[in-house]
């Protein structure tokens, strides 16, 4: 199965200066065990706004630079190779970013999207 799982706000805001545009403790702990023991799929911009890989969860990082490394991650080229490395999971879950959100909606089995009752007039990514 795969999963999408995001936080947005009123207008749909994702992120800004590819960080995340809200910080809710209560969501970030909803988002960690939703994920945690899961396989996390993420463009390069996200992992690296994340800083490490996520614990306790496989790590697949998808780039177009195909010299990129990180520690602890799994780095692909595509989200078809991505879900090639998931074979035999239960639930996957895209976390971002934009592209990849929009690259995966049309494959998507679930979505779960807090909705925030808030307007970031900043956001530059939807």
């Amino acid at each position: 199965m795969i999963s999408l799982i995001a936080a947005i706000g009123k207008n749909n805001e994702l992120g800004k200066d590819n960080t995340l545009v809200w910080s809710m403790p209560i969501d970030l702990k909803y988002f960690r065990d939703k994920t945690k023991g899961h396989t996390v799929i993420m463009g390069r911009k996200t992992f690296e706004s994340i800083g490490r890989p996520m614990p306790n969860r496989q790590n697949i990082i998808i780039t177009r630079d195909k010299n990129y490394k990180a520690e602890g991650v799994e780095v692909v080229n595509s989200l078809e190779e991505a879900l090639g490395r998931t074979q035999g999971k239960q639930e996957i879950f895209i976390i971002g970013g934009a592209e990849i959100y929009k690259q995966s909606m049309s494959i998507a089995d679930r979505l779960y999207i807090t909705h925030i009752d808030a307007e970031d007039k900043k956001a530059d990514t939807f």
